[in-house]
């Protein structure tokens, strides 16, 4: 049985370890760093439209910059710094996916190509694919169930 000074010397110790959070800095960190990325995003849009790209074709070549972008930023040890910075702003679907998938292939490429690199790379980005086509395949069939009856 543990005594109460025990419970009370654990108590201390987590109190002391324990990380001390400013939520509202924590909510403010995440708005401005994920608001600069959409404005990178934005940035990267305009400058692909201004060089003639059409809309649809601007979108595609944006996305895949901001990809390559996080995945080299992730690759130079940059990403994993913002995203301890800015928290839940650096979660902006594409370049947040992008560097869950990178680090993965990163942390795991010691374990050789097919084990390692080959099979962790999907730990982040397994779940994404799974649960995305389990969705639409729920929203298509009450889409067929809506458009038949």
């Amino acid at each position: 049985m543990i005594s109460e000074e025990e419970k009370k010397q654990y108590n201390d110790y987590v109190k002391q370890i324990t990380p001390n959070n400013n939520l509202f800095r924590n909510v403010w960190n995440a708005f401005w760093i994920g608001g600069m990325i959409c404005l990178l995003g934005q940035g990267i849009l305009s400058l692909y439209q201004f060089w003639g790209l059409k809309q649809e074709d601007a979108t595609y070549w944006t996305t895949i910059t901001l990809i390559l972008l996080s995945v080299v930023l992730t690759g130079l040890g940059i990403y994993p710094k913002l995203a301890k910075y800015g928290g839940a702003g650096t979660l902006v679907p594409i370049t947040g996916f992008a560097n869950g998938v990178a680090a993965s292939a990163i942390e795991f490429r010691m374990e050789g190509e097919v084990l390692g690199l080959g099979a962790k790379i999907f730990t982040i980005a397994g779940p994404v694919i799974l649960y995305g086509i389990l969705s639409s395949w729920i929203a298509g069939g009450l889409y067929w169930l809506v458009k038949t009856f």
